[in-house]
């Protein structure tokens, strides 16, 4: 049966986000009765290990910060708290892919907790994103990763375990297209992250790559427009998005662009274990609150990067793609609307959606 639990809203301020009780049904929530040998028929307890590749938006820049006017705190890597890896609190309070894979394997290893950079061990742990990068870092950052579950055989068997890798990337590669749309043209964005993927693939058996969908920047562009106390923070962290020499249409059309590279990699069906999250794909205009402003607390203080009540309802958004079969997920979300549930997977098939059990899950089922 299908249990799904409505949210708590923790304080009137928006500020966090949770599912207190959550659970599913036991069938759903087992681990296969031995490892899979195929990412078809992977159940989300069998997930051992997660890590993750990026930006700030995965380093979780300033999720954390309550104060506009303290500059360290909009600069802090909140990594504990971003949408993907955070381990922060738990799924009571905030919600993460982590947070809800350890309701299913209490044992996950991996996830990010608190603040620091990637050479914090400690709390970065396998979310090596990293601020101000592009997809032209993407390969440096898949070295490190391997290289940290190498360093921690006591935490990882690498040939045995399954791993989830969480891939979001595309925000700088945009800033950076005004001024030089040759080397952040689409292409080389798609190249640079096959072969960040093919690094992946080659050194770390059993791994699923999950890939959030580029972000529409005219997103960004709009909050400015309507809040003229973002435009200094747009202007030092994205210049490209008050660049009146392109208009708001040309700007998505390059985020478009980059959003059907992702998409061109999953299809292409060179990597078996690549799963692209559309989620992000319609979503081109920013959160409006009822009254018909702009929901501000959604973003930290800087206007540009998701606030911790921010990475809560995104995360619950990846999670619903993820649960979704490849050629029917969602690809636009409501981020205002916190009354949906936080659902389970469906016990006819209680596995990552690929684009083979997408299409004949019963083959899958064990």
């Amino acid at each position: 049966s299908l249990i799904i639990f409505l949210p708590t809203l923790l304080n009137i301020s928006l500020v966090e986000y949770g599912f207190p009780g959550w659970y599913c049904d036991e069938e759903v929530m087992k681990k296969s009765a031995s490892v899979p040998k195929s990412v078809h028929s992977l159940r989300f307890a069998d997930i051992n290990v997660i890590g993750a590749i990026g930006d700030s938006l995965t380093a979780g820049n300033g999720a954390g910060a309550s104060n506009e006017n303290d500059p360290q705190e909009l600069r802090n890597n909140f990594r504990g708290l971003t949408f993907s890896v955070g381990g922060d609190m738990d799924l009571g309070i905030h919600i993460t892919l982590a947070n809800i894979l350890k309701k299913f394997n209490p044992k996950l290893f991996g996830y990010s907790k608190n603040s620091g950079l990637t050479s914090d061990w400690a709390n970065a742990q396998l979310n090596v994103a990293v601020s101000g990068a592009t997809a032209a870092n993407l390969s440096d950052q898949a070295k490190d990763l391997i290289q940290k579950i190498k360093d921690h055989p006591d935490k990882v068997d690498i040939a045995k375990d399954w791993k989830l890798i969480h891939l979001l990337i595309g925000a700088n590669d945009f800033c950076a297209w005004c001024d030089n749309p040759e080397d952040e043209s689409p292409a080389l964005f798609g190249k640079r992250i096959k072969e960040a993927i093919q690094i992946l693939k080659e050194n770390l058996p059993r791994t699923i790559v999950v890939v959030s969908g580029m972000i529409d920047m005219t997103v960004v562009k709009e909050l400015g427009e309507r809040n003229s106390r973002c435009i200094p923070y747009h202007n030092y962290s994205c210049p490209c998005v008050q660049n009146t020499n392109f208009t708001t249409e040309q700007m998505r059309g390059i985020c478009k662009e980059y959003m059907r590279e992702e998409d061109d990699i999953q299809k292409s069906g060179i990597f078996d274990t690549v799963i692209v999250q559309p989620f992000f794909e319609k979503y081109d205009r920013a959160p409006f609150l009822p009254n018909g402003n702009v929901d501000l607390p959604f973003f930290a203080p800087d206007c540009f990067h998701f606030s911790q009540y921010g990475h809560s309802v995104v995360g619950k958004s990846l999670w619903y793609n993820l649960l979704e079969p490849i050629g029917s997920k969602s690809t636009s979300v409501n981020l205002t609307d916190l009354s949906s549930p936080l659902n389970c997977p469906d016990p006819s098939c209680p596995f990552i959606r690929t684009t083979k059990n997408s299409q004949d899950c019963g083959k899958y089922m064990t």
